[in-house]
């Protein structure tokens, strides 16, 4: 099947998608600065709130296993109601869940606080990410959702940064107090903005989440997705959740100076190699209908030696390598997992699409934050990480297969 031409697009209409990814943006980049904080923040909360390495695993494994469930609901509402409505909400509610975190006296009621995020986040992502994606044609939504995906990355690092520095002063429960201030100050424009917005008028029906779903179910490449996207999601986490705090015992670095190290790197270079996915992907679809599959396998494939040697390196400047080639290469997963889905997947099921990765790939990660601190005196989590390159291989493997017998018959039957 020869792909359709690019669909020219009136410049006020450019001039506003423009401006709808910037709000996102930025409204992703306070998404991950909350959810990210807490991971730099670990030396301090276990001395402070005398936790466990066990229970400080639990604070990822709590928030990505209730925002993984919370996905899918979010994908249905999304697809059935006001995306804009949503997004907004759901900012509003993780930046009071944010600023209630500051307020925790004990471990149990950090990780009740982590859950409540994960309800409140879970809101936000598939009706941010469908929104983005309706703005644009098909030959320019891989460059679109990129964007969007490197307000992740800033917020990962610009989180982790400060919720490092916070504490290495004794102002972490001020880290949070100040990131929850912002988002609630910021949903003021953010909904200004959003309210005039068009979106499509959403189905109600009480069928149609059977009908979403049985389509879904049907497009098998989709179903691949929701496989892989967890083995790849599974080593962000990880070192997401316990690079800061390996780097702060492997090299003795303090707080600030690990988190620097275990996210700067890294994220400035999936930074370069999100939007290069994004333009890639973009420029080789309108001849290649699987560029999307081959830039998320090649990603997978060149990831795995940098997971490896992030675990196995002996020198803080071959870490610094790692985490900048992992960076670069994972940016093209990140930039069209997506835009992948929704070559095989109908406009009308995006949302509820983005909810089903999230939660197959959130139940997973949960797991890695879990095992990280369940097995970082016994396997290490450098050892770990090993195991975590040798799936991103069997990924890969998988996703070439895919494509040779599952696409053809999924890219067909999709709805233009």
């Amino acid at each position: 099947m020869k792909p359709l031409p690019p669909r020219s697009v009136p410049p006020q209409a450019a001039t506003s998608a423009m401006v709808l990814v910037a709000l996102m943006w930025f409204a992703y980049f306070l998404n991950y600065c909350d959810r990210q904080a807490v991971f730099a923040m670990f030396p301090s909360l276990k001395t402070s709130l005398s936790m466990s390495d066990e229970q400080l695993g639990l604070v990822g494994t709590v928030f990505l296993w209730v925002y993984a469930i919370g996905c899918p609901v979010s994908g249905y509402l999304g697809d059935r109601f006001s995306k804009r409505l949503l997004v907004v909400l759901s900012l509003v509610v993780w930046s009071l869940v944010t600023i209630g975190t500051g307020l925790v006296a004990s471990g149990a009621t950090l990780l009740a606080m982590r859950a409540a995020m994960g309800v409140s986040e879970s809101l936000y992502m598939s009706s941010a990410v469908a929104l983005t994606a309706g703005a644009y044609p098909p030959a320019r939504r891989s460059r679109a959702v990129s964007v969007l995906m490197t307000g992740q990355i800033a917020g990962t690092v610009a989180g982790s940064w400060f919720g490092g520095w916070m504490a290495d002063r004794g102002q972490w429960r001020g880290a949070f107090f100040a990131l929850g201030a912002v988002g609630v100050l910021y949903a003021l424009p953010y909904f200004a903005f959003l309210h005039r917005v068009e979106e499509p008028q959403a189905e109600q029906s009480s069928t149609t989440a059977r009908l979403t779903l049985a389509t879904l179910a049907r497009a098998r490449t989709f179903l691949l997705l929701c496989l892989v996207f967890p083995v790849f999601v599974f080593g962000i986490w990880l070192l997401y959740g316990w690079l800061p705090a390996f780097l702060h015992d492997k090299f003795e670095l303090n707080q600030a100076d690990a988190a620097f190290n275990a996210t700067v790197f890294l994220q400035t270079a999936t930074f370069a190699g999100v939007l290069a996915g994004g333009m890639i992907a973009d420029a080789l679809h309108r001849r290649l209908q699987t560029a999307r599959f081959w830039l998320m396998i090649c990603g997978l494939m060149l990831s795995a030696p940098c997971i490896h040697a992030l675990g196995s390196s002996d020198t803080i400047l071959v870490t610094r390598l790692a985490a900048t080639g992992f960076g670069l290469f994972s940016g093209l997963f990140i930039a069209n997992i997506f835009p992948a889905s929704f070559d095989v997947v109908s406009a009308s099921a995006r949302a509820t699409a983005v909810g089903v990765l999230n939660f197959c790939g959130g139940i997973t990660s949960g797991f890695a934050t879990l095992f990280g601190g369940l097995w970082k005196q016994t396997l290490g989590i450098d050892r770990l990480l090993s195991i975590t390159a040798l799936a991103y291989l069997v990924a890969g493997v998988a996703l070439i297969i895919g494509i040779r017998t599952l696409f053809p018959r999924d890219i067909a039957q999709c709805p233009a």
